[in-house]
């Protein structure tokens, strides 16, 4: 995963999670295997893009903090960001995509940067999380701290990977940005529907078959600070399918990969710079006795790996897309939620 392990960085802190407006604590079991969430209890699921996934299972989910548990966020130097690509390079990957996509090689594909910063090894991600849920709420918002496995990762996402209610799936990609629904362009609409056929077609793969369809197509959602456009699958589960087999059809999310999603991937592996970790994973909660779940496409989320705090963020690249344009709006998904992460938290417990 990339995340320092052992007690130096943020060790003195015990394991919980936020996710809404539940708090998990006491951990009881720990694995890195997908199968063992089939056993029963409820679980705070970890699933980066690159690297190891992580399932904890926690004895108590409760709807307020524990007095104690939070710690403090000291806020990070504004002038000290750093970037995997800058502007040159970003822009240079966009060409590069657009003349795959004029090759025929594949149609979309989701071009990404790290952020990084260096943090006061004292703060606390669930002191940062609190911070964001206050200054920039979000859906799919949540928090995991596990200081033994090195997990310290705080997400404002705004979109869902994938969500279960008994035997039904549901899933709603984002594809689509701007300031405001009037900078919406056509590329935008095009792009989404293009996302909705290919996450139609991974949900067809663990799913009943004829019970996929798209129940919301182009929805623009308000966010602070910007606009998406949110299309809705659903479709009913096959009683003989896990979880295993669900994540293995439909990860990672198409969103943040492209179409073709092989094709996609082997550009996005060849353009960017540095691995996306627990960034443009799956981030959420499975609880198997209750046969629901809420996963997250971890976007706007920060995570500490050594001695810096991280952030991702990325742009749908298609044959009409600008290539300063694109990276602006890497620069606008960035902008508001960086500007939190630099200011200190009240000392909140």
């Amino acid at each position: 995963m990339g995340q320092a392990r052992g007690a130096s960085v943020c060790g003195s802190y015990r394991p919980m999670a936020r996710f809404g407006d539940e708090y998990a604590y006491d951990l009881l079991e720990l694995s890195h295997n997908i199968e063992q969430v089939e056993a029963g209890g409820r679980w705070a699921v970890m699933i980066p893009y690159s690297g190891v996934p992580v399932f904890a299972r926690f004895g108590v989910w409760e709807c307020q903090p524990r007095e104690s548990t939070l710690g403090v966020w000291k806020g990070v130097d504004s002038s000290t960001w750093t970037s995997s690509m800058d502007s040159t390079s970003y822009e240079q990957a966009v060409d590069h995509t657009r003349r795959a996509i004029l090759r025929g090689e594949v149609y979309q594909a989701n071009i990404c940067r790290i952020k990084s910063n260096g943090f006061d090894a004292d703060g606390d991600i669930m002191a940062l999380d609190a911070l964001l849920a206050t200054e920039n709420p979000a859906p799919y918002s949540g928090a995991l701290r596990i200081p033994q496995e090195g997990i310290h990762i705080a997400c404002a996402s705004p979109e869902l990977y994938l969500a279960r209610v008994g035997s039904t799936l549901t899933s709603k990609p984002i594809k689509g940005t701007a300031r405001s629904a009037s900078g919406l362009l056509d590329k935008d609409r095009a792009e989404n529907i293009m996302i909705v056929d290919l996450v139609r077609n991974d949900l067809s793969r663990c799913c009943v078959i004829g019970s996929v369809q798209a129940v919301d197509l182009l929805e623009v959602q308000e966010h602070p600070g910007l606009v998406h456009l949110v299309s809705t699958i659903q479709g009913e589960i096959d009683p003989d399918i896990g979880w295993a087999q669900i994540i293995e059809t439909s990860f990672p999310p198409g969103s943040i990969t492209g179409a073709p999603k092989i094709a996609a991937m082997e550009i996005i592996d060849s353009l960017e710079t540095e691995g996306r970790g627990p960034y443009c994973g799956a981030f959420g909660w499975i609880d198997s006795d209750n046969h629901t779940a809420r996963l997250a496409v971890a976007i706007r989320t920060f995570w500490i790996d050594g001695d810096q705090i991280k952030f991702g963020t990325g742009a749908g690249i298609t044959w009409g897309s600008d290539p300063h344009r694109e990276w602006e709006e890497t620069q606008l998904k960035a902008r508001r939620l960086t500007k939190i992460v630099e200011q200190d938290s009240m000392v909140v417990s």
